[in-house]
């Protein structure tokens, strides 16, 4: 029987990369999604990967779709927490509502799904959570505290959960990609972008399959050795 993957923000950018590698790898994907249902709708239908829409951020909407989705696939054996928003602003005019939209997403986020499936896998003594964070949660960012502050965070739930769910033979761990080719950073005008790219030894941006390999290594049993690490993937812009 194959595993079961359920996969946050799973239908955009990085975490639709995540769905598509798992799905042909064998697992049985799924992907959340919070708010653009008409990319959501075109996911599935190129993809035949099944779309769940709640919003992280929402304790309850995150055990209600749980409920809806172990229903229909069955306990989930990996999640990847990719989730994620910004709302970027210089810290002197960055206000409370920007704050804790990012950290209620980013951060409680991963508590909130993490939290409803882990006792489904302390009880099937299997798990694998992979939360996807970033090199600005390593070294910090002008006009994100925000985000940054929630992306640590991530890390350090990672390590914690780790040392709780060893013996239990479930796996925690994390990624911090780099600047990765989305929409989102495609976007942003071609003279910054280039700025960016000049600091990346790599000489490019990454591409979301490459973040999309190393969440496959860590669901793997290959990986089951594996736990409380972080893989840094920034093309040597910094280095832990």
């Amino acid at each position: 029987m194959s595993r079961v993957a359920l996969v946050t923000g799973g239908s955009r950018g990085i975490g639709a990369a995540i769905s598509i590698a798992l799905d042909k790898a064998g697992y049985k994907v799924a992907a959340n999604y919070a708010g653009n249902d008409e990319a959501a709708a075109k996911f599935r239908d190129e993809t035949g990967i099944a779309v769940y829409k709640w919003s992280v951020a929402d304790y309850e909407e995150c055990r209600d779709g749980i409920a809806r989705f172990e229903s229909d696939h069955g306990p989930v054996d990996v999640l990847v927490n990719n989730a994620g928003i910004t709302r970027d602003a210089m810290f002197h005019r960055m206000t409370r509502e920007q704050w804790h939209e990012v950290i209620d997403t980013n951060l409680t986020g991963v508590f909130n799904m993490t939290h409803n499936v882990w006792s489904g896998m302390r009880e099937r003594k299997f798990g694998r959570v992979v939360n996807i964070s970033s090199i600005n949660g390593q070294k910090g960012q002008a006009g994100q505290a925000n985000y940054s502050a929630a992306k640590a965070g991530d890390l350090g739930i990672t390590k914690a959960l780790a040392q709780e769910g060893a013996r239990a033979g479930i796996t925690v761990n994390a990624i911090c990609p780099g600047y990765i080719g989305t929409d989102m950073v495609m976007s942003v005008p071609e003279d910054v972008r280039n700025k960016i790219v000049a600091q990346i030894p790599a000489g490019r941006l990454g591409e979301p399959e490459e973040i999309a390999r190393c969440v496959v290594f860590l669901a793997s049993d290959d990986a089951g050795f594996i736990t409380g690490s972080t893989i840094t993937a920034n093309g040597g812009q910094f280095f832990v």
